[in-house]
C-alpha cells in the first residue's frame, strides 16, 4: 500500500513543482540539494529574530520545500526515526552551502531579508542555526497538518499519535546568519 502511495506522489510531484513555482538550485558541481525554492513574500505575524532582526508581512524570503519525493527514496528503507532523522539533517546540512551562494549571488540580494519553510521537522534545526516559531493562525496551521498528513504516513514505519501531533512551524534564518555560517571557502 505504501508503494502505492509513493508511486502516485511520485507521479504528482512534478504537477506540484510546476504549480507552487519551485526552482532547484543550480550549482558547478553536480550536486542537487534536498530542497526547492522560490522567491516570496512573508504572511505572517511579524517575527522578532535572536538577533533583533523583525521579519515583517510581505519582507521578501527564499522559501525552501524539502524535496519530499528524493526524501522518502533515501530514507524509506531506513529502520529507526532517529536514523531517519539524521539523514534528513546530514541532507539539510549539505544543501545550506549552495543555498547561501544562491543568495549572495541573487540579482534581489539586497531586498531578501532571509529564508523560510514550514515544517514539523523542526527538532535540532537550531543546530542548523535557524529559529522556529510557532504558526499563529490556527486555520493555517490545521491546513499544514493535513497536507504532511501523507508524508507521515509514507516516512514511518510505525504511526504514533506522537508522530501526528507534531506542530508544524516556521524555520527562519537570517540573510547574514545563512552567509555568515554557510558560505563556501
Amino acid at each position: 500500500m505504501r508503494l502505492y502511495f509513493f508511486s502516485i506522489w511520485t507521479v504528482l510531484d512534478p504537477l506540484y513543482y510546476f504549480f507552487t513555482r519551485l526552482t532547484y538550485i543550480h550549482t558547478d558541481d553536480d550536486h542537487q540539494p534536498i530542497f526547492r525554492i522560490r522567491l516570496t513574500r512573508y504572511r505572517g505575524f511579524p517575527l522578532e529574530l535572536s538577533d533583533g532582526t523583525i521579519i515583517h508581512k510581505n519582507d521578501l524570503m527564499i522559501k525552501i520545500h524539502l524535496h519530499n519525493v528524493r526524501l522518502l527514496k533515501d530514507i524509506v528503507k531506513i529502520d529507526g526515526e532517529t536514523r531517519k532523522a539524521r539523514v534528513i539533517y546530514k541532507k539539510v546540512l549539505e544543501g545550506l552551502p549552495y543555498l547561501a551562494d544562491y543568495l549572495s549571488k541573487h540579482p534581489r540580494e539586497k531586498e531578501i531579508k532571509g529564508i523560510v519553510g514550514i515544517t514539523t521537522l523542526n527538532k535540532g534545526c537550531e543546530r542548523l542555526g535557524f529559529e522556529t516559531f510557532s504558526l499563529r493562525n490556527k486555520w493555517y496551521a490545521l491546513m499544514k497538518r493535513l497536507v504532511f498528513i501523507p508524508m507521515y504516513l509514507l516516512s514511518v514505519n510505525q504511526l504514533t499519535k506522537n508522530t501526528l501531533n507534531r506542530p508544524p512551524k516556521y524555520l527562519i534564518m537570517t540573510k547574514e546568519a545563512l552567509i555568515t555560517r554557510y558560505t563556501k571557502e
